[in-house]
This record gives structure tokens, sequence and C-alpha cells, in this order.
């Protein structure tokens, strides 16, 4: 799985000109499945992503996580994080999960960040075209693939 994680004041995915969900202070989380991702991987990037510290503590470090700051999640599912460019112009997407391996895969990813949260996390909707605002705070952008815990 890879993911961009944003740092956000406010995060929201609006639908067909509806607004299907919103945060305030916390993270906005793409989500990109490939088909040999599994439980493992969901385990270790939710636990990552709950624990990463990147929210400023009373001294303005960067020493809180967004469950120490009480903070919300918003998931938004994103094929296109697994884009292979390096022939021609046009991406291909053959790394992403077809969305029958892909869909329950995103579910137990919300379902596991919920737990290690304990709150409920925002999503857009899985292969929804879907218009995603936010106001990243920092910046703080980033990228994290459990095939490559570095």
């Amino acid at each position: 799985m890879r993911v961009v994680i944003q740092r956000v004041n406010e995060a929201s995915v609006t639908i067909e000109n509806k607004l299907k969900s919103a945060v305030n202070k916390g993270l906005l989380v793409l989500a990109g499945i490939e088909e040999n991702d599994g439980a493992e991987d969901i385990e270790w990037l939710s636990n990552k992503i709950v624990q990463l510290r990147i929210f400023n503590d009373e001294n303005n470090i960067p020493n809180l996580s967004v469950k120490d700051i009480d903070g919300d999640i918003l998931v938004v599912s994103q094929f296109t994080l697994h884009a292979l460019t390096k022939k021609g112009n046009r991406p291909s997407y053959i790394r992403a999960a077809k969305p029958g391996i892909a869909i329950p895969l995103y579910e137990a990813f919300i379902q596991q960040l919920e737990n290690d949260l304990g709150k409920k996390i925002q999503t857009g909707t899985f292969g929804a075209d879907m218009k995603v605002a936010l106001i990243n705070d920092g910046p703080v952008t980033i990228w994290i693939d459990s095939k490559n815990r570095e």
C-alpha cells in the first residue's frame, strides 16, 4: 500500500456537488492499493499513520500524533499513487489492484484506522469522481509505501 499523508487544518470530499465527508484538524490520507497488499500492510500502515508525530507541541516542536491531538482522519482511495511513468507520457496503472481486491482491502484499512485511532474515520467513495479540498497545514506532506519501509 502507498499513502500520501497531509497534515490539514481542514479537508473535505464532494461527490456530484454534495459534501460526502469533512474533517477539521487532522490528516488527509490518500491511499493506493496493490494486488499483493494484505493484512500486514494494513496493520503496519495504520499504526504508522496514527502514531506519526507531525503535530506541534506547546514548544512548536512536531512531537504529537493525530491521536495525541484528538484529530480526525479523512481517507480517500487513490489508485493513481501506483502510476508507472517510466515509458511514454501516459501513466500505466497496472500495479493498482482491481476493485474486487482493492475494495475489501480499503474497507479493512479504514476499520483498522478506526480501531487504532479510537474514532470514526471519514472517507470518500471508492471509485467515485471526487473533488477533494484541503488546507494543508505547514505544508506537511509525507509519502509512505508499506513495501519500502524506510
